[in-house]
């Protein structure tokens, strides 16, 4: 039975096929002969172990299943790539509710989920996961908001201001390719220089107080009110200034509770996390890259880093960390001549041309930042 399996005469059953990767010491995924990134449905059953059966008792425990009038060969159905009969099995929003508890009895993310619902049924209508609203400030947030006087919420307030202006530093740092501290050192900002402004000047964090009319001598009693209260953590190191010498320098760090109470303060509810099928601003700058360089691609060496971990086919990150969405794949070019490969180009896969056609629009929204210009046409060429 196993020269049958190796000659490809049998597929092994999910059970056996668990029991043939403890033997062999791997990862059933391994014996699946999909890449990281290239799942099918199938083959995240297959890798979790489940039988048709088994999954249709799962999923009728949902509402989305019962809903669906799930069976075994409507998923069997699914996983061809065939037609599933019956009510709502073509509107995206209910096959979007299914995404869930397949995701549950697979024991993966939904976003590996939609993203082999989509390799595997590249015709049909995407699956619609229902958006997150923003979340309202807590009245804990608010109560603490409240109980500062003027001078403390305006410290606060530019605090997390100029945090939000350094996470944004840091993001194009890393679209340009550019070494970028742990967000334990950067999100630290300096207050303040213990030397004579004279010589040394202002922080950016000095010259927002001053706009606001509120630095003077007292700048050390509010922080260490505002710390006390756990709103900021106050630290002091050394640092070598040219005009000076070495001067010591006092740093800023905004928690998250004194987060949560400069939004309510500001009337700035707290942005929800991006959906779970959407990608990171980081990683859809990354996706944005390779799609403006298409049809050609984008050069080998221009790519690289830890986004290959998470979009790139066949990259596998530590052991339990997310799994790679397969967006972006290493293409061989071939010399002119066909004799021999001269280069490799970073280009998207199907499955990548797809989720920018999809989604072009949120993102432009979600991150206006990012560069996205021309990929009109390569959403529009998209299967």
């Amino acid at each position: 039975m196993i020269f049958f399996y190796e000659e490809g005469r049998h597929t092994p059953t999910p059970l056996r096929l668990q029991r043939l990767a403890t033997a062999l010491g791997c990862r059933v995924d391994a014996l699946m002969g999909a890449a990281r990134g290239q799942e099918m449905l199938v083959d995240l059953r297959y890798a979790a172990g489940l039988t048709l059966e088994r999954v249709t008792e799962l999923l009728k425990t949902s509402s989305a299943g019962r809903e669906l009038c799930v069976s075994a060969p409507k998923v069997s159905a699914l996983e061809r790539g065939g037609e599933v009969r019956g009510r709502h099995w073509q509107e995206p929003e209910a096959t979007g509710r299914l995404l869930g508890p397949l995701a549950k009895a697979y024991g993966v993310p939904v976003r590996m989920v939609l993203d082999a619902w989509l390799r595997t049924r590249p015709d049909d209508p995407a699956p619609v996961l229902s958006a997150k609203e923003k979340q309202e400030p807590s009245r804990a947030a608010l109560v603490t908001w409240d109980s500062l006087n003027e001078r403390q919420q305006i410290y606060l307030g530019e605090v997390m201001r100029d945090d939000r202006m350094t996470e944004t530093e840091m993001w194009m740092r890393r679209l340009q390719r550019l070494p970028v501290p742990r967000a334990a050192e950067w999100r630290r900002l300096p207050l303040a220089l213990r030397a004579a402004p004279s010589a040394v000047g202002y922080t950016r964090l000095q010259e927002r107080l001053r706009q606001r009319g509120v630095h003077d001598p007292g700048a050390g009693s509010t922080v260490h009110a505002l710390e006390r209260r756990g709103l900021l953590v106050v630290s002091e190191d050394l640092i070598e200034h040219p005009a000076v010498g070495e001067v010591g320098r006092v740093m800023v760090e905004i928690t998250r509770r004194g987060r949560a109470a400069a939004r309510a303060g500001l009337g700035e509810p707290r942005e929800p996390d991006p959906a779970p099928h959407l990608l990171s601003e980081w990683l859809w700058g990354v996706v944005a890259r390779v799609a403006s360089a298409e049809p050609a691609g984008l050069e080998d060496d221009q790519l690289a880093g830890r986004s290959l971990f998470f979009i790139g086919v066949g990259y596998r990150g530590r052991s339990g960390a997310q799994p790679s969405r397969g967006f972006v794949d290493s293409v061989p070019v071939m010399a002119p001549e066909g004799t021999h490969v001269s280069e490799y180009r970073w280009r998207l896969t199907q499955l990548g041309r797809r989720h920018v056609a999809e989604y072009l629009d949120v993102y432009r929204e979600l991150y206006p930042s990012v560069d996205t210009t021309g990929l009109e046409a390569l959403a529009g060429d998209a299967p």
